[in-house]
């Protein structure tokens, strides 16, 4: 019986790394872009993505969560506009203090050649629009709240179940984890919120990448890279 209880144990903190792995190495990478030198944001960015994208293959058992559930997409497209919406919306009208700053890297002023720049948005359109969502998904809405929830067993409890102090908590700790922490505050119990709804985790993916891709395109057309 002991060994058994050992057994449940050892795959709790399998699992609780497998979700965490990815968005640590993302964390330590984005802190490092913040004390370099920005001519060296491009190639970092690029490390950083491919360091996560691989950190993601390596715990790619948890990935199973994401199960495609196309009646949910047009309530995940709904979502994700308006958070994008209430993100700009609020970051320009609404005065508060900001907990640090972006890197705001303009690559077609720093990057002199048309054809590096244009990569760079490519795999900057990755790391944001589809990278991210996946990442933090995981980590934010399927694995984080249920593990406030119910430490020792989370992966007993379906994805979308969870109670409602993990859901302030989640929601507390997503916006000191942006500088934008108002916004993101909002933005992460309207995922919450989907997500309990819909008990989809693809619904909330969908979203975060319609924000993100919402914010991407809205950065690119008028160049307010300090989202970027």
């Amino acid at each position: 019986m002991l060994d058994a209880a050992r057994l449940r144990l050892a795959g709790v903190r399998t699992s609780a790394f497998d979700y965490t792995m990815p968005i640590v190495v993302f964390g330590v990478f984005t802190a490092i872009e913040g004390q370099l030198p920005q001519s060296w944001y491009p190639f970092l960015y690029l490390i950083k993505v491919c360091a996560v994208t691989l950190s993601l293959a390596m715990c790619r058992s948890v990935l199973s969560d994401i199960r495609p559930s196309w009646r949910f997409v047009a309530p995940a497209v709904i979502v994700g506009g308006a958070v994008f919406a209430a993100w700009v919306g609020i970051d320009k009208w609404v005065p508060y203090p900001h907990l640090g700053t972006r890197v705001g890297f303009n690559p077609f002023e720093s990057l002199e050649r048309p054809g590096v720049a244009a990569a760079f948005v490519i795999v900057r359109l990755y790391g944001l629009c589809l990278l991210v969502p996946v990442m933090e998904e995981l980590f934010w809405r399927s694995f984080l709240l249920r593990y406030l929830t119910a430490t020792e067993h989370f992966e007993s409890m379906a994805v979308g179940a969870f109670s409602w102090s993990a859901f302030w908590l989640v929601a507390l700790v997503f916006g000191v984890a942006h500088p934008e922490w108002l916004p993101a505050v909002l933005t992460a119990c309207a995922y919450a919120l989907l997500l309990r709804r819909t008990r989809s985790l693809f619904a909330v993916v969908v979203a975060h990448a319609v924000t993100n891709g919402a914010l991407a395109i809205y950065i690119l057309l008028s160049h307010d890279w300090q989202y970027w």
